[in-house]
């Protein structure tokens, strides 16, 4: 159990938690800490399939998760970006990906959250900023 929580304001999830007798229940952390690193776009969307039926689903604010690929024959620093729903959406620049991919590479979370979206011909621009969870 968490111990006694000193917030003054008994409202919000840890109200309702507290209210509904969740005695016992192991709240996870929010992201207390995002530290921002850096302004970009997803790069490789118009290769995804399916992506303009994706793009509906794809908003501002969203969370996107970062994965090596390190087998890539490409790009061996390359960082995949999927959705929620574990979608592959396009890449980390691979002009951008070096300090990034040495920090996954050293165990530090990294994600992005979706800042743009636009569609510009056949291409379908997402701006990302990137954060390090800290």
């Amino acid at each position: 159990f968490m111990g006694a929580i000193s917030k003054s304001d008994s409202g919000g999830l840890l109200g309702l938690v507290h209210a509904g007798g969740g005695g016992g229940i192991d709240i996870p952390r929010p992201f207390e800490h995002e530290v921002f690193l850096f302004d970009t776009y997803i790069a490789g969307t118009t290769y995804i399939d399916g992506i303009n039926e994706l793009e509906p689903f794809i908003s501002i604010e969203d969370k996107l998760d970062f994965f090596r690929e390190v087998n890539n024959s490409e790009d061996k620093k390359a960082i995949v970006i999927k959705n929620a729903d574990g979608i592959k959406l396009g890449y980390v620049p691979q002009k951008d990906n070096v300090i990034f991919a040495r920090l996954m590479d050293a165990g530090k979370l990294l994600y992005a959250r979706v800042s743009s979206k636009e569609k510009k011909g056949t291409w379908l621009q997402v701006g990302i900023k990137i954060y390090l969870r800290g």
